[in-house]
């Protein structure tokens, strides 16, 4: 058996004004041997699928591996450069398994569907008897092309995502089986018309998920996938959708998936977002330790300057807020600002120094701060945690002004992991406030160190008003819009 194996990946915010081109990629990864590279989260799943595949004494063809850390719309020449070049190795591979890491939810210019785009074309290249399994983030765009061009398409399971390599064995498994002629997957898919994000880590979503497993392996269902949709990529498909795959019954796998959709839009009521501003996110956090001066940090989400979903990392909008207030022990992080972190090198640990942070993208990342800072770290070549995945951070920098602790890098990244607050010598255990701009993959790092977890619903590139998110792509009959979108 000759198997062929590749990534390509971005989340398109189509409201962010930073454009995905080619050096989005190369900053982040671009490789044609990912799996002797560290696994990132797009590449992790090539790392499996080559390990059991020669674990089987199969032939493994490695294409291209490209990720972009999520931005603005991908450049059409970049998306058909690397397309077109997995697509060659395919036509010259002549694979009889296909298996892709894909995100579902990257946008280009003349592309509201690349993923689907990429399937098509390989499978006009295969034919219809070679297996194809997709393996894809969550927050895709689950489109009509994408189902009836694969066999097999995965989502992973838990916000934050880590069981990217668990999924892409199961997908492995499943692919394989259906190769020899075990299996006979049939996809079917349900719109449960709602937009929203499914935190995992909490109900009600933890037990909706914990269901969609059981159910697998049972009564010829192969595998459960709630594909929650990005709600800020502006496409047509844009929404949340219930996909089940069935061993050879169509109908099975269409009523399962309409089961499990309609579970959902029950628990509708449970996912309405009821935040607290940043005025009102401090003001808890205060109270905590008020009430208990030992009390370990409150984390807060900076959930609308999330760089995993196309925000710039660079808003000034909560920081603003902690220097009016003249708190101290807060830290916040990650800024991007790679003007800041060169003036930094230059400096050095120990420099005092006037810097202007952040502000510098967008109106989505107010103005710009003044701030005068002891430059208390700075490391390169930094790295993140996101599960077993390796994420890259860049070089990092911690600055401190008045017991409030910055953490800024020159490359754009979400906060993913205590690691990059305290690589850079910051002990987190002495704030009493952490600031994370990210909107849950924090959470499996940050969690367990925190007395309270609070999301901020503020302003930004992001923000979690999902009945007003300015489409031009799809219409309005969706949840939280209306109130009913099956009347």
């Amino acid at each position: 058996m000759k198997i062929l194996i590749a990534g390509l990946a971005t989340e398109t915010n189509s409201f962010s004004p930073i454009p995905t081109g080619r050096l989005a990629f190369e900053e982040t990864f671009v490789s044609r041997k990912a799996t002797q590279e560290p696994a990132n989260l797009i590449s992790a799943p090539m790392h499996e699928w080559r390990a059991m595949a020669e674990a089987r004494g199969w032939e493994v063809v490695e294409s291209l591996s490209a990720f972009a850390q999520p931005a603005g719309t991908t450049i059409r020449g970049t998306y058909e450069a690397y397309r077109d070049e997995i697509l060659n190795d395919i036509r010259a591979a002549a694979p009889e398994m296909l298996l892709i890491s894909m995100h579902g939810a990257m946008i280009a210019e003349g592309y509201d569907d690349c993923e689907g785009d990429f399937l098509v074309r390989a499978r006009e290249i295969v034919g219809p008897d070679v297996v194809i399994g997709l393996e894809l983030d969550p927050h895709n765009h689950l489109t009509d092309d994408m189902l009836n061009a694969a066999d097999l398409i995965i989502s992973y399971k838990e916000y934050p995502h880590t069981d990217g390599p668990e999924r892409a064995r199961e997908l492995f498994t499943l692919a394989a089986d259906a190769a020899a002629g075990k299996i006979k997957p049939v996809m079917r898919d349900y719109d449960c018309r709602m937009i929203a994000m499914y935190h995992t880590t909490r109900a009600p979503i933890r037990g909706f998920v914990d269901e969609m497993q059981a159910r697998e392996g049972t009564d010829g269902i192969l595998s459960l996938s709630l594909s929650h949709g990005f709600p800020w990529g502006d496409c047509p498909r844009v929404g949340t959708r219930m996909l089940a795959i069935a061993d050879g019954d169509a109908g099975r796998a269409e009523s399962v998936a309409r089961e499990f959709g309609e579970k959902l839009w029950a628990l509708r009521d449970q996912l309405s977002v009821d935040w607290p501003s940043i005025d009102g996110a401090l003001d808890r956090a205060e109270a905590v330790h008020a009430a208990d001066a030992d009390a370990a940090p409150v984390v807060l989400a900076d959930f609308a300057d999330n760089a995993g979903a196309g925000a710039p990392a660079d808003s000034t909008f909560v920081l603003r807020e902690v220097l009016k207030r003249g708190l101290r022990d807060v830290a916040l992080g990650i800024f991007w600002d790679p003007v800041v972190v060169r003036m930094c090198q230059d400096a050095g640990v120990g420099a005092e120094m006037k810097v202007r942070l952040g502000g510098k993208v967008g109106e989505m990342s107010g103005d710009p701060i003044d701030l005068k800072v002891t430059v208390r770290g700075i490391r390169e070549g930094m790295h993140q945690l996101m599960g077993a995945s390796r994420m890259p951070m860049g070089t990092g920098v911690w600055l401190e002004a008045d017991g409030v602790h910055m953490i800024v890098a020159d490359k754009r990244t979400q906060a993913f992991h205590p690691i990059a607050f305290t690589d850079l010598g910051l002990d987190l255990a002495e704030m009493k406030i952490v600031v994370v701009k990210s909107s849950q993959h924090f959470y499996a790092g940050f969690g367990p160190l925190a007395s309270e977890v609070i999301y901020i619903s503020g302003p930004g590139a992001v923000t979690p008003d999902y009945a007003n998110i300015p489409y031009t792509k799809r219409d309005g009959t969706y949840w939280p819009k209306v109130e009913n979108p099956f009347a």
